[in-house]
């Protein structure tokens, strides 16, 4: 169990910067930028480097800023 949890805490991270504004965009794009966790322009946040946040970063690809942390 102990390799498993030091394993994970290896895993890349993404910090996700919104820069564009969601009005005018589809209820996916807006549902997305919602569940990423950013509520307005300038706001970031850190997830862990998943298919399923790939996916929704993917979807608003041209709101938001993506950058690799380690």
């Amino acid at each position: 169990r102990a390799e498993q949890l030091s394993g994970a805490a290896e895993m890349a991270e993404l910090k996700v910067t919104q820069t564009k504004s969601k009005i005018g965009g589809t209820s996916a794009q807006r549902n997305s930028l919602r569940s990423l966790g950013l509520h307005r322009i300038g706001d970031s946040v850190v997830k862990a480097d998943r298919p399923e946040i790939r996916g929704m970063i993917q979807v608003v690809r041209h709101l938001v800023t993506v950058e690799e942390v380690h």
